[in-house]
């Protein structure tokens, strides 16, 4: 099962990642001063997810795709790997809609 894994960055901001039952990192979110404002950022991410129009998708300057989930505010509240393809990023989106929604809160 996926989780949301909740932690303390070396600066001391608190940040979540969401990750896929295999372990692999889905989607990792900014840093957050107050961590009830972390939390609020995952149910941002459970919320959205189900909307396609918050996916953002994106091209790095290297050309590996990407791509970003936007809170109803327009602000960015999660930001995924780097794929070496668009089938790739699609294939991370569609994780993403189908894990975030019941995904476990875990604090490390």
């Amino acid at each position: 099962m996926a989780k949301f894994e909740v932690y303390t960055d070396s600066s001391g901001e608190f940040r979540f990642r969401l990750v896929a039952s295999n372990g692999q990192n889905i989607l990792s979110s900014q840093g957050y001063k107050a961590k009830a404002s972390c939390l609020n950022g995952i149910e941002s991410v459970r919320k959205n997810s189900q909307n396609d129009e918050m996916f953002e998708r994106l091209k790095s300057s290297s050309g590996k795709d990407y791509f970003n989930i936007k809170a109803s505010n327009g602000q960015v509240v999660g930001t995924s790997q780097m794929y070496a393809s668009t089938a790739g990023m699609e294939t991370g989106i569609a994780s993403v809609k189908t894990n975030a929604p019941d995904a476990e809160l875990v604090e490390e």
